[in-house]
């Protein structure tokens, strides 16, 4: 293993540094850290060191000795990137660190890791920008993805670069449109089996139309499937799909001059990106029938390792509900059904509320019915008048407001509607708190049980019946009752729910319903169906085009990728951001050209129209994860020999049935957007036997932020934060001067407008970036927010410098190590080292990880020579925080080969055996912790141990430390400022 003269194998460690002044000439600057790590990266480049084999194909080479495709498959991955033109600060490489630092352990630990970076490409930004400057999107894209790549690539981060690509390469995009079709030309059969027992799948729609021919399934108006013509037939398909058009009540944004899904809207009505005002309109737009995956989506959130908070909030926003669809009958023609998971409080609902866009207002009665109030009118002569300028009135406003607690807006439609168990009319209202994309549009109003419905019925004069109550005789209050206890005022000539329980009493109507035809127990969701269309330049095309009857054709996969044609600019039409009545024209269609086509799809040439919405930028990213498999195998979406061996059932023994990527790193900002459409998608695809994992994603991650102080003057303007002094006064109180004059301090996001950025090239200069991912590394546990304090990174620094001195004298270049073996000390705390910082390691504590490891090289610094046994296993154990010192130091120990496949250290549980002793750990006096140490702990380590607790972690907060008390074994006290 010691073949060469280490001294002369590296040539970054035989040049010494600049000679400044007092410097040693081989001390472990920022100048050194620099050369050793663009040497080390340079090598692993021309070496393919992170290759990582596939089973077959063309990357089925690895790099390294013992890579191979028979060890267990590790697949790893970070969630994927936008290319922002500012780049990137030192938040943004959190989670790319942390997964590299569990990459390069996983490949000691002897698996084959698969860890690669893409690029999420099509978005608003690029666009944004192009409409500004009139740049093409792709100019600005690609020059974003350069510069982000050469940001990364300096933290050493260690990608299969074999695999890397951006949503907006056009093989790319051909998979993406390829995948749309699948969806396209694909329908829910709820009763088909699946392998797992359940019912439900996607299945083929030739198997539709196979049923239709055969008879086994009728037509929607009986006839039969051969006395359908061609036309006839497609409507009858079409809106059957997966992937279907319709005219659907949508999120309209005329700032962004396209419509957004339910999930880009901020629950103040505006839009998530750039904040501008949301309205809904009707328009015609492709739609996923997601819907039809609700269960199964909520229902595998079992199967897979995620945060309970972020499987909440997918639970949550999928809304199961269980109740009842409900008849009532409208007097002078036609029914008006709602859902209400409180059937129950059937015999309370003594008015119907309708949203303005439902069609029941299309049509109202030509007068005002006998019986109507004042109150109900607003003042308008007839139903037409009333309705036609709430109408207008309701476009006007966002979702949110429409759905404000105080909101009593409303209008008498001239409607009255039969309630099924009183035989009651009820007058039906219009109100903008009911919305069209929610339930059926139309609610039964019950005053006596919500507190909403009962300020509309005092607002508008009308009756308040109570059906439930704490008890039989207790007193009926002034307002609603929404607490659960006993059925009253609930009977007809035929059943009475009194005195029942509400979940008995919601049985007993459901069955009484059904049985007289008024309504059926049943299932709703929150969960809508996912629009799909954006009118924006810079996203993929639909392979679809229209014929001469508006009806949507599927493009043939040789016609795949449809790629963006140029138009003469990209900014959509409408960019009023207040103007709700803009309609969308497309960059797309201003490309004649291309819009209106002459294709040969099997009948001969024909004229068509392409579709020129664009699809969201969600869809590239829905699959991106397969890609990494091969993206240099095109014949197939994904090869599935490939898709078993990384993502399958049981590929390894961290994975369960549910396969899918083993680790997955990112904010929990995509909880719900980019992970449910991802899963939906992923769903689909194992339908259809294209991947045999049922879940795309085993084990979820959700990294904290980096956070920084920024600074306020006195006229409430942001001052430099790296302009800003911090002086200490006699009583320890703090204050921050900058150029003389006193600035506040605020903690939060880090961001150009308040002048607290620090990139990580600033870094890379001032400590090199073995230096930055170790800090970054050891600010905290990895789930949580920290502050940025870049004073404190120096820590960092002096860390691996002792670690360089442990093993190079700075003034020669030599080694310091000897030969001798290890006294028994050393060899306990060694091995303990070891099997703590495994412990850490599998549980992704990094930062208690690093404090064990400066606990071994502080004790290492303290010996007169280190033994090369112990110098060995620290410079392993450093390998994934420092790869490139490591791998100096490595080579210098006389190493030949990299130490990124190196055996991870084992401990040897004969040193392992020692009494401990139970340190508590206090913050301001109060315990926070407690650890469990040897007996003889010197006070240097305990107080690295005890800064790395997580209690005392969660306590500080980000405070500054003022100083730490430690009485070993047993106290350490910390004080903060």
């Amino acid at each position: 293993m010691h073949t060469q003269d280490s001294t002369t194998a590296s040539p970054a460690a035989t040049s010494p540094t600049s000679g400044a002044p007092g410097i040693p000439p081989f001390r472990y600057t920022a100048e050194l850290a620099g050369r050793i790590e663009q040497r080390w990266q340079d090598l692993w480049d021309e070496r393919g060191t992170f290759h990582a084999p596939n089973p077959s194909g063309e990357l089925s080479d690895g790099g390294g000795a013992r890579a191979s495709a028979d060890a267990p498959a590790y697949f790893l991955m970070d969630m994927f990137p936008y290319p922002s033109g500012a780049g990137l600060h030192v938040g943004h490489p959190l989670g790319y660190i942390a997964t590299d630092v569990v990459g390069r352990h996983r490949r000691m630990c002897g698996d084959n890791v698969l860890h690669a970076l893409g690029y999420d490409a099509f978005g608003l930004p690029a666009e944004q920008y192009a409409v500004q400057t009139g740049q093409h999107p792709r100019t600005t894209t690609e020059a974003n993805i350069a510069n982000m790549r050469r940001q990364l690539r300096r933290l050493g981060l260690a990608h299969d670069p074999r695999r890397t690509f951006a949503t907006t390469d056009t093989d790319y995009v051909r998979w993406t449109q390829w995948i749309f079709l699948q969806v396209f030309s694909s329908w829910y059969d709820e009763a088909a089996v699946r392998p797992d027992g359940g019912t439900g799948r996607a299945r083929p729609v030739s198997e539709l139309v196979a049923q239709y021919e055969s008879g086994t399934r009728p037509t929607p108006d009986g006839r039969p499937w051969s006395a359908l013509d061609e036309v006839e037939r497609r409507r009858v398909i079409d809106p059957q799909r997966l992937a279907y058009v319709s005219e659907t009540p949508v999120n309209w944004c005329p700032g962004l001059g396209t419509v957004l899904a339910n999930e880009e809207v901020t629950v103040d009505g505006r839009s998530e990106r750039g904040n501008f005002p949301v309205f809904r309109r009707s328009l015609r737009q492709w739609n996923m029938r997601i819907t039809a995956y609700a269960d199964r989506l909520a229902d595998d959130l079992d199967l897979i390792d995620w945060p309970d908070k972020v499987r909440a909030m997918q639970r949550n926003w999928i809304g199961r509900s269980e109740g009842a669809q409900v008849v009532f009958d409208v007097l002078g023609g036609g029914e008006l059904e709602v859902f209400t998971t409180r059937p129950d409080t059937l015999f309370g609902a003594t008015f119907m509320v309708v949203a303005p866009e439902h069609p029941l207002l299309d049509e109202v009665p030509a007068a005002w019915p006998d019986g109507t109030r004042d109150s109900w009118t607003g003042g308008h002569a007839s139903p037409a008048e009333a309705v036609a300028a709430y109408r207008t009135e309701a476009a006007a406003r966002t979702a949110v407001e429409r759905q404000a607690e105080t909101s009593k807006t409303g209008v008498f439609t001239g409607h009255l509607a039969t309630n099924p168990v009183t035989g009651t009319a009820v007058p039906v209202f219009t109100a903008d708190y009911v919305l069209m994309g929610y339930g059926t549009g139309a609610i039964m109003a019950v005053p006596g049980g919500d507190e909403r419905d009962h300020a509309f019925a005092r607002a508008f004069e009308l009756p308040v019946v109570h059906t439930v109550l704490p008890a039989p005789d207790a007193e009926v209050p002034d307002g609603a009752y929404t607490g659960d206890g006993v059925v009253v005022a609930s009977a007809n000539a035929e059943i009475s729910l009194d005195g029942m329980d509400v979940v008995t009493a919601k049985s007993t109507i459901i069955s009484w319903l059904e049985g007289r035809g008024a309504g059926t127990g049943t299932v709703t969701y929150r969960l809508r169906d996912w629009l799909f269309s954006r009118q924006r330049y810079w996203g993929e095309p639909f392979p679809i085009v229209y014929d001469e009857h508006d009806l949507p054709i599927a493009l043939p996969e040789s016609m795949l990728p449809v790629d963006l044609p140029e138009v003469p600019d990209y900014s959509p039409r409408t960019f009023e951001p207040e103007d709700a009545d803009s309609d969308p024209e497309p960059p797309l269609g201003r490309n004649e050209d291309w819009v209106h086509v002459t294709l040969d799809l099997g009948d001969g040439p024909r004229t068509y129209r392409r579709d020129t919405n664009t699809m969201p930028n969600w869809a590239g990213s829905c699959w991106y994860y397969l890609n990494y498999l091969d993206p240099s195998r095109r014949e197939m979406v994904v090869d599935p020999s490939l898709e078993q061996y990384w993502m399958g059932p049981d590929h390894n023994a961290t994975v369960g049935a549910s396969g899918g990527v083993d680790l997955y790193v990112g904010g929990v900002e995509h909880a719900v957007l980019h992970l449910l459409y991802a899963r939906f998608w992923h769903k689909v695809l194992h339908d259809l036997g294209h991947v045999t994992s049922v879940e795309p994603f085993h084990r979820l991650f959700n990294q904290g932020y980096v956070q920084a102080y920024a600074f306020v003057d006195s006229r409430g303007q942001y001052v430099p934060a790296d302009e800003v002094e911090e002086r200490t006064a006699e009583d320890g109180s703090v204050t921050y001067l900058w150029q003389g004059q006193e600035v506040r301090r605020e903690y939060g996001k880090m961001g150009k407008s308040l002048k607290n950025v620090v990139t990580p090239d600033d870094m890379y200069e001032a400590y090199g970036a073995d230096t930055f991912r170790v800090y970054e590394m050891s600010m905290g546990p990895l789930d949580l927010s920290r502050p940025w304090e870049t004073r404190a990174v120096v820590g960092s620094q002096r860390f691996l410098q002792r670690l360089w001195r442990n093993v190079v004298d700075e003034d020669t270049g030599d080694l310091t190590v000897v030969e001798a073996e290890p006294d028994a000390a050393t060899l306990r705390l060694v091995h303990r080292t070891i099997d703590e910082v495994r412990t850490e390691m599998d549980a992704m504590r990094f930062n208690t990880a690093i404090a064990k490891l400066i606990v071994l090289n502080n004790h290492l610094t303290s010996l007169e020579r280190v033994p090369r046994a112990a110098a060995e296993v620290i410079v392993l154990l450093v390998a994934p925080f420092a790869p490139h010192v490591a791998e100096e130091l490595w080579e210098r120990l006389g190493n030949t080969e990299s130490l990124v496949r190196a055996p991870y250290p084992v401990a040897d549980p004969a040193y392992l055996v020692e009494e401990t002793v139970t340190c508590v750990v206090q913050v301001q006096g109060k315990v926070r912790d407690r650890l469990e140490v040897p007996p003889g702990i010197g006070e240097d380590e305990l107080r690295e141990l005890a800064l790395a607790a997580p209690g005392v972690l969660r306590s500080l907060a980000g405070r500054e430390i003022r100083t730490v008390v430690v009485r070993a074994p047993k106290l350490v006290n910390v004080v903060p400022v």
